[in-house]
């Protein structure tokens, strides 16, 4: 069932981009790009929200593929882990040889802008095709969340370019 790949695809993809949203942060912040205007402890904040949303996601995963779905659980993991290594492949290459805070906080506007995507498409999935109040639920309350994150990042990328 086409529908069914779909969906699966679509569940890893966001499930990769929450795992490649953490490990931007911890690279970012290990780098030392994000200690401007206090950047840092806003953006942990937000990856921990992401590691709480991977774990939502972990065990809606596993409840829909224990439904009447069944859902292959093993394709939604080799697409998050697929979807995780291209965002950081695009994060490299972004951020290039030498990268500053500004391009660090632009790099994660863009990201949290795939992930609103991601979530707004799972969201129309949700209604029309799982029909699992609980899972449109949480898909919405991460949606929301993200919305959040990326009025977070675009701030921060706003307050790096005015003290420049």
């Amino acid at each position: 069932m086409a529908n069914k790949q779909k969906l699966e695809q679509k569940l890893g993809e966001v499930l990769g981009l929450e795992m490649a949203a953490q490990k931007a942060v911890q690279e970012l912040a290990s780098k030392g790009l994000l200690d401007e205007q206090g950047m840092k402890a806003k953006l942990d904040k937000m990856r921990k929200e992401a590691n709480n949303h991977q774990t939502k996601l972990e065990e809606l995963v596993q409840k829909l593929s224990q439904s009447s779905l069944g859902l292959n659980s093993e394709n939604i993991q080799e697409s998050a882990e697929e979807t995780e290594q291209k965002a950081s492949q695009m994060m490299n290459t972004y951020l290039g040889d030498d990268p500053d805070s500004s391009e660090a906080i632009e790099f994660l506007c863009l990201a949290e802008g795939g992930e609103v995507t991601h979530y707004e498409v799972l969201s129309t999935m949700a209604a029309k095709k799982v029909k699992d109040r609980q899972f449109s639920t949480a898909v919405n309350s991460i949606l929301r969340e993200e919305r959040r994150h990326l009025q977070l990042c675009t701030r921060l990328a706003k307050q790096i370019a005015a003290s420049q």
